[in-house]
């Protein structure tokens, strides 16, 4: 059946991210102490693609939890370009994201790095045997989170899962595993809930242009949801900051868009406002938050700790487009699994 192992990932990751946060549990000194003897004075993640969108999401909410400065770079720049990454002098803690771990540009960003003796290299990733998993200071693997699917969903957001524990442990969130528990559980209950919406907007032959809309931590996040788009439907398809809409990408709108908002508590009234105005030009709306979207959370988690709850439902409106287009989501075109040179 089309999409058949695509399903299975995207439906599976609630107890994926169950058994990430147990194996993150079990290293939770260890991964305290680490951050504490690094004294770091920046923190770079960094990845290809999907986990670039993650180093972007990663980096906005690690900054926003331990207060340390913090960015998310591809890791071809991060390889190439390393002179506008790091800063001389500053001790700097570089975080690989990979979900198969043998992707050329992120190894060779962590080889240009260990040799410049910054600081220390973390790498996160899926599979054991592979090379980037055997190269940082620490490694991280998460092998629940293996996919056969080309397009990236469970590994995605068990990753960005992953480091958003890390984010809480560094930051001293309380409870941060008990909270993931919550999450999932949450996770579940939104996709038996939700999946006939995102059925409905992924079928509707009127669409053909679809915004996603995210901002601070949800930026990443909405990059992420718009390339599955792209990846499983062929679609037209992009990101924005919520107020950057205004300047400019608004004049697409039109009554075949959906735009989809990743809203936030913290400045909702202003993104609301966005959403509001795109109605009245015409635009259908898809909206997630934690309480009064049209996907409603009421996880009862903080904010900061929930951002992994946007993406299940998103993945499926992508899934959803994918074989309503005659498509294959486990096999989208021109692409493979791991990008190699």
């Amino acid at each position: 059946m089309a999409g058949e192992n695509t399903y299975k990932e995207i439906v599976s990751q609630p107890d994926v991210w169950l058994a990430t946060t147990a194996t993150l549990q079990q290293q939770a000194d260890p991964l305290r102490a680490f951050y504490r003897d690094g004294q770091y004075d920046t923190i770079i993640y960094t990845g290809c693609g999907s986990t670039y969108f993650m180093a972007l999401a990663a980096a906005a909410l690690t900054q926003q939890l331990t207060h340390i400065p913090a960015r998310g770079v591809p890791a071809s720049e991060a390889w190439l370009y390393p002179n506008v990454v790091y800063q001389p002098g500053k001790r700097t803690l570089l975080i690989a994201l990979s979900r198969s771990g043998e992707t050329t540009e992120t190894l060779r960003a962590g080889e240009a790095f260990k040799a410049t003796g910054a600081g220390d290299f973390l790498t996160l990733s899926c599979y054991p045997d592979m090379p980037l998993a055997q190269m940082g200071t620490l490694n991280l693997v998460f092998p629940e989170a293996q996919e056969e699917s080309i397009a990236q969903t469970r590994a995605y957001s068990a990753l960005y899962l992953a480091v958003t524990v890390l984010a809480g442990l560094w930051g001293e969130q309380d409870n941060v595993f008990e909270t993931m528990q919550t999450v999932a559980q949450t996770a579940r209950r939104l996709m038996a809930t939700y999946g006939a919406l995102a059925a409905q907007h992924g079928r509707d032959n009127r669409l053909d242009r679809f915004y996603f809309l995210g901002s601070g931590p949800r930026y990443g996040l909405a990059s992420e949801l718009n390339l599955k788009m792209k990846e499983m439907a062929l679609c037209f398809s992009e990101p924005f900051h919520f107020l950057e809409f205004r300047h400019g990408p608004m004049s697409m709108v039109t009554p075949s868009t959906l735009i989809v908002g990743l809203l936030s508590d913290q400045n909702r009234d202003l993104e609301q406002a966005v959403l509001d105005e795109m109605r009245e030009r015409g635009a259908q709306l898809m909206v997630m938050a934690e309480t009064g979207g049209d996907v409603t959370f009421n996880s009862g988690v903080a904010e900061a700790l929930r951002n992994v709850l946007y993406l299940p439902v998103g993945q499926l409106l992508a899934f959803e487009r994918s074989l309503h287009k005659s498509l294959d989501p486990d096999f989208p075109n021109n692409l493979d699994a791991v990008v190699k040179f």
